[in-house]
């Protein structure tokens, strides 16, 4: 897979892939004028829709009921560095959801491939290259 990224002006930048394009751009107070998502907001929004679509998988799966569930997805970062510290998935499910399948739902949810990209990361390499 290949993504294109493009800056369509002021600080948005833009990735195009396959028939898509996600656009970012930056909060007021980082010079930018809050049309988008940042690409960090995105980073972590990947996180939560990712573990989203395995929890959405195993209920179609094993024929149980969405309605009602969500995931709340929250952020600690460490003071000293401001890095991402710890991210907490809760997986909200309505009482009437059977909770037998507690468990399952948690072990879904951490089968997401943004999280274990995260975990076992990934070389990284970066070069310029002069194009005519």
């Amino acid at each position: 897979m290949e993504m294109t990224v493009d800056f369509p002006g002021g600080v948005k930048v833009d990735a195009h892939f396959g028939n898509f394009t996600i656009s970012t751009d930056q909060p007021i107070a980082g010079g930018g004028e809050d049309t988008a998502p940042s690409p960090y907001i995105l980073f972590l929004a990947s996180l939560a829709t990712c573990a989203g679509y395995y929890v959405l998988s195993y209920c179609k799966q094993h024929q149980l009921p969405t309605e009602g569930i969500r995931l709340v997805q929250s952020m600690q970062a460490d003071r000293a560095t401001g890095h991402l510290d710890t991210v907490t998935i809760e997986i909200q499910v309505p009482p009437s959801f059977p909770e037998k399948y507690y468990n399952a739902l948690i072990r879904s949810a951490e089968q997401c491939k943004v999280k274990k990209s995260i975990e076992n990361p990934p070389a990284f390499e970066v070069h310029t290259k002069v194009i005519a």
